[in-house]
């Protein structure tokens, strides 16, 4: 649906000047920008694109002379990136996943579908199931016995709830997330060669046959309100208590949470993120793409990783940390242009050992 500048800036808290009865139908970057885009150029640099496009409004920084730049209409941005979060979020029709449940769809009778429900075709609700008021199914997702999900949840194509998953409100799921499914978790009978390695730090007793029993996980996962979980991101149940992902938590694409994990409030997991089993993670924690973290340490609140980071002990609240193994990030930096260095280094040696060996 079209929008007027003048109901963009308002829905944004935003000022905004010119004709603000323009109508705008989507956002553009600046030099793709056609008549009825918002040419999107909140910082100054941005601003030789508007030149190349279309546009007759765009969003702009504060203090930013529009006319100057040839615009119709312009919405300024304190804070850029977070009036682009309210102008998509506007702007954003959603998935197309028609009212009421669909014929092609296989609910359990048992099952309790809140008012206002939409749920597509191919969709799978076990026995007991609590679908929450306002829930968008898309197609193709598979919801077990037992599951529990929020008010206004969002779970899109393919997603996987295994069985007595809680979820709270405002959940959003992204296509092929799997939660729920069981831990990694299996035992030898005797003593295995992981264990030894674990206490000796390199040395066996013997080398002998080993085989795995498995563990079952006979927890489930708590996934509190606000939780966005990405694409083909996996959620393991807990062995006994259940994996915990904590408040207003979002994490990207492919990461995987190991069985027992519990996770804080308002966390951010980049892509490939790995939590091995029984590892607690504080609130507020950021990790880059690839960081892992060993199993059964804590990472404490406000602790930021770098990516690639891979964390083997305890972090303390509020650290930086980079590299692997992960230490702070000044540490890190002064580490890598040691090892730049050694080349050098090593020739110079070299120069001194021949000097050496001449007197």
């Amino acid at each position: 649906m079209p929008h007027t500048i003048a109901q963009i800036a308002a829905a944004l808290g935003a000022d905004c000047a010119g004709d603000v009865s323009l109508t705008i139908e989507r956002a553009a970057e600046p030099e793709q920008a056609g008549p009825r885009d918002l040419a999107l150029a909140v910082n100054p640099k941005y601003a030789d694109g508007l030149a190349k496009g279309q546009a007759q409004a765009a969003m702009l920084w504060p203090g930013a002379d529009w006319q100057a730049l040839g615009l119709k209409a312009a919405i300024f941005a304190p804070r850029g990136r977070l009036a682009m979060a309210g102008l998509t979020s506007l702007l954003d029709p959603g998935p197309m996943i028609a009212p009421g449940l669909h014929p092609m769809s296989v609910i359990d009778p048992s099952a309790e579908i809140g008012e206002g429900a939409a749920i597509g075709p191919f969709v799978t609700i076990g026995a007991g199931v609590q679908i929450g008021k306002g829930v968008r199914i898309a197609s193709h997702v598979s919801i077990a016995e037992g599951a529990q999900i929020g008010d206004h949840a969002l779970i899109l194509q393919g997603a996987r709830i295994g069985a007595r998953v809680a979820i709270g409100a405002r959940f959003i799921c992204q296509p092929g997330a799997v939660i729920g499914a069981d831990g990694f978790s299996f035992v030898t009978p005797e003593k295995s060669g992981v264990e030894e390695i674990r206490e000796t730090l390199g040395t066996r007793a013997e080398i002998r046959d080993q085989s795995w029993t498995r563990i079952h996980s006979v927890g489930a996962v708590t996934i509190g309100d606000d939780v966005e979980i990405g694409a083909n991101a996996c959620i393991d149940r807990g062995t006994i208590r259940d994996t915990v992902i904590g408040r207003g938590t979002k994490l990207d694409n492919l990461v995987h949470v190991g069985h027992n994990v519990q996770i804080g409030r308002d966390c951010l997991l980049c892509g490939q993120v790995g939590i091995a089993g029984s590892a607690r993670i504080g609130d507020r924690v950021v990790m880059g793409g690839q960081c892992g973290v060993n199993d059964n340490i804590f990472v404490g609140d406000d602790v930021i990783c770098g990516g690639g980071t891979k964390i083997f002990t305890n972090a303390p609240a509020g650290r930086v940390l980079l590299g692997s193994p992960a230490v702070k990030m000044e540490t890190q930096v002064e580490m890598q242009k040691a090892l730049r260095r050694l080349p050098r280094l090593a020739a110079k040696v070299a120069e001194i050992e021949k000097v050496i060996q001449k007197s």
